[in-house]
C-alpha cells in the first residue's frame, strides 16, 4: 500500500491556554482513493480538524503529516504553499471572487501559488475539468450570473484544477435541499475518483453517510481515528 496522503499522530489543538475545548487525534490516516465523512455536533471540532490536516492551523502537540511532509516543523508561510499544491478545498459558500469569471475562478490557485504556473497545461486542465462538470458554456460569466449548482461546479473545479492529493469541502450541503445535497455529494465523490484523491467531507447530513466509505465521528469518542 502507498504512504497515505494524511497521517496524524496523537494530536492535540486547543485554542488557547484558557479554553476548556481540546481536539484530541489519537490516529488517523487518509489513502488516496478513500471518501471519508466527518461528523459530529456543532463545537466539537469538525473544522479544526480539517484546519489541521490541511496546514492552517498548527497542531499544538503531536505530529501530522500531509502528502509526505511534516506540517508541525513547517513554517506558515511553507504549510500554505504546501496546502495550495496538494489540498482542493470546496467551501460551504462557494468563496468565488465577484469580479472573476468562472474560468478566472477555476485558475485562481495558480495566480496565488508561489511557483504554480498558469501554462497551457493548466488551462487544457481546466476546460477538461469544465466539460465534465458540464459548464464549459458559462465559463465567461461572472458568479453573479450562475445559479448555485453552477457556481457549486466552478468551486469543485478550481479544487481540482492543481491535481490535488486530497480534496477537504466543509460542510458544502449546508444550505441545500436534501435532493441538491446529495447531487453535490455525488459530484465530490466522482471527481476525487476522476483524480484519483482522498476525499473528506465534513458534515452534519447523516442521510449522506451511505456515500462514504469511512465515517469519523468526532462526538461519539471526542477524537478522530
Amino acid at each position: 500500500m502507498t504512504a497515505p496522503v494524511v497521517e496524524a499522530h496523537d494530536v492535540r489543538y486547543r485554542y488557547d491556554a484558557r479554553s476548556t475545548f481540546e481536539l484530541h487525534i489519537p490516529e488517523l490516516q487518509v489513502h488516496a482513493g478513500q471518501t471519508l465523512a466527518c461528523i459530529g455536533p456543532s463545537g466539537c471540532g469538525k473544522t479544526t480538524l480539517v484546519n489541521i490536516i490541511s496546514g492552517v492551523v498548527r497542531a499544538r502537540s503531536g505530529r501530522v503529516v500531509l502528502c509526505g511532509r511534516e506540517l508541525t516543523a513547517m513554517s506558515d508561510a511553507a504549510r500554505r504553499e504546501h496546502r495550495l499544491k496538494c489540498v482542493g478545498m470546496v467551501f460551504q459558500e462557494f468563496e468565488l471572487l465577484t469580479y472573476l469569471t468562472a474560468l478566472e475562478n477555476i485558475l485562481l490557485p495558480f495566480h496565488i501559488g508561489k511557483g504554480m504556473r498558469l501554462d497551457e497545461q493548466a488551462r487544457r486542465r481546466a476546460s477538461e475539468l469544465a466539460e465534465t462538470v458540464g459548464i464549459t458554456h458559462l465559463l465567461r460569466r461572472r458568479p453573479r450570473r450562475l445559479s448555485q449548482g453552477e457556481r457549486q461546479r466552478v468551486a469543485v473545479c478550481r479544487a481540482l484544477v492543481t491535481s490535488p492529493r486530497i480534496i477537504i469541502a466543509d460542510e458544502p450541503t449546508g444550505s441545500l435541499d436534501p435532493v441538491n445535497a446529495r447531487s453535490v455529494i455525488d459530484l465530490l465523490i466522482e471527481a476525487a475518483e476522476l483524480a484519483k484523491a482522498a476525499l473528506l467531507v465534513v458534515t452534519h447530513d447523516h442521510a449522506l453517510l451511505d456515500r462514504f466509505d469511512r465515517i469519523i465521528d468526532l462526538g461519539s469518542s471526542g477524537g478522530a481515528q
